[in-house]
C-alpha cells in the first residue's frame, strides 16, 4: 500500500523513478501530479544548491525525468505555485 502522506512529503522515500508514481494505481491523477510537482521542486532546488556550492549536479536527468512523468500524465510543469514548505 502506497504510503500518500510520505509520498507528498518526500517523493523519494517512497519511490525510486517518476515513472513509478506515474504507474502506481492506487494513486488518482490529481495525486500523482501533486507527488511529482513535489519531487520537482526538490530536484530544482538540490540541483541549484549543488550549483551554487560549486559542485558537480549529481542527478541532472531527474529534473527532466519528473517533467516527463508530469507530461505523462498531461499536466504541465506549476510554474507559478510551489509545493507547501515541509
Amino acid at each position: 500500500m502506497t504510503d500518500i502522506k510520505k509520498a507528498m512529503f518526500n517523493p523519494t522515500q517512497v519511490f525510486a523513478d517518476p515513472s513509478e508514481v506515474v504507474a502506481d494505481v492506487e494513486l488518482t491523477r490529481d495525486q500523482k501530479i501533486e507527488i511529482l510537482r513535489s519531487w520537482e521542486f526538490d530536484a530544482h532546488e538540490l540541483e541549484v544548491a549543488e550549483e551554487e556550492a560549486g559542485m558537480t549536479v549529481l542527478h541532472p536527468e531527474m529534473f527532466d525525468r519528473i517533467v516527463k512523468a508530469l507530461h505523462t500524465l498531461g499536466a504541465e510543469r506549476d510554474t507559478e505555485h510551489t509545493p507547501p514548505t515541509k
